[in-house]
């Protein structure tokens, strides 16, 4: 008996892999979310959240995932984008950003809190109404900016960094003070933006040695030159952001477009009409973007979980959790399949029947 007065037990899960690895797991789940130890135990443990790469969060109850979300501006307007629809929201016009509103580039850290600089000083952005709060005003800020994850810059914080031309820096978000990190290198300097997630790369847009624009991936740490990627086979790319595997490419002439850095394809995203002529000074994504492409059977799975559709995640481990309940006569675990990829193979004697998924074994 599972004591505690939690009944109904549900269901116990064999997770396998579809490639032919399977991942099995042998355990209660009960409608109170516990998960008894063994028989006759009075404790129970509660499951702890599981935490995907993808960003997706599955805690037992509703999973949740990160907003899909990416901003671009003009020099005096903000914009957000759905990195998944393409669709564009115009925020609105620069306020209270010291003078000269014209806002050169902006960034967003782990929780997705704006920072951008002008000409003339650096600021903290509402992105709902882009209204500035100034940090600090001074003779000159980087024209490419971006949040670094911690770990690179600073061991327990992340940083705000940016290029002068070749030269790499670091922006205190608190007092608006400037520290020189290091230098690009490799005959190249900043076009115009700089974009960093955390679990993947730091990629500048950069000019010199027949690059007009060219995409160069960067140590975040240094700033110094990792390798160069290729041409975006456009000019004056202003801004970058980072979504789901994709670079956006933000240019000067009003071009939105995608890059695949792993093959520096291009793809052209369309704008409405409605927003007229436009000239993108610079654009920003959070560190903590979704790293898996759209394309990816994980992002797949875990957009059907999002979206309360059956399908569950595929976990990298299971722990095995014998109970006595589980097994009925000649000694056969109970095990509900979830499995979207084949079929199962019921455990203990009996031969091993092949069912279907999501059958009972």
């Amino acid at each position: 008996m599972v004591r505690g007065g939690i009944a109904n037990i549900f269901f116990a899960v064999a997770l396998f892999g579809c490639g032919g690895r399977q991942l099995d797991a042998r355990f209660l789940v009960t409608d109170g979310g516990s998960v008894p130890i063994e028989s006759g135990t009075p404790a129970e443990v509660q499951a702890p959240p599981i935490v995907l790469d993808s960003g997706f969060v599955v805690d037992g109850s509703t999973p949740t995932k990160e907003v899909a979300e990416i901003y671009a501006h003009s020099a005096t307007k903000l914009f957000r984008i759905d990195p998944d629809t393409y669709n564009v929201t115009e925020i609105g016009v620069f306020s209270n950003c010291g003078t000269n509103d014209q806002m050169v580039d902006i960034a967003l850290d782990e929780n997705s809190q704006m920072f951008g600089t002008t000409f003339y000083g650096v600021n903290r952005i509402d992105k709902t109404t882009a209204t500035c709060t100034p940090l600090r005003a001074g003779p000159s800020y980087p024209n490419s900016l971006s949040f670094v994850p911690k770990g690179t810059v600073d061991p327990n914080n992340e940083a705000l960094v940016g290029y002068f031309g070749s030269t790499y820096s670091r922006i205190d978000t608190q007092t608006g003070a400037i520290t020189t990190l290091g230098v690009l290198g490799g005959g190249y300097i900043s076009s115009g933006d700089i974009v960093s997630v955390k679990g993947g790369g730091t990629y500048l847009t950069v000019k010199g040695l027949g690059c007009a624009d060219c995409l160069v991936e960067v140590n975040p740490s240094t700033g110094a030159l990792v390798k160069k990627l290729g041409s975006v086979a456009r000019t004056d790319v202003f801004g970058l952001a980072f979504w789901g595997g994709r670079v956006f490419g933000f240019s000067d002439g009003g071009d939105l477009f995608e890059i695949n850095p792993s093959t520096m394809m291009t793809t052209q995203v369309p704008l409405p009409s409605s927003l007229g002529s436009l000239s993108f000074w610079g654009a920003g994504s959070t560190t903590s973007a979704l790293l898996s492409r759209p394309n990816d059977p994980r992002w797949r799975m875990n957009h059907r979980r999002a979206h309360h559709q059956p399908s569950w995640p595929t976990l990298s481990s299971v722990r095995r959790i014998p109970h006595p309940d589980l097994y009925r006569r000649r000694r056969q675990p109970i095990t509900r399949v979830v499995r979207a990829c084949g079929s199962c193979t019921a455990g203990g004697g009996g031969g091993g029947a092949r069912r279907p998924a999501a059958a009972w074994c």
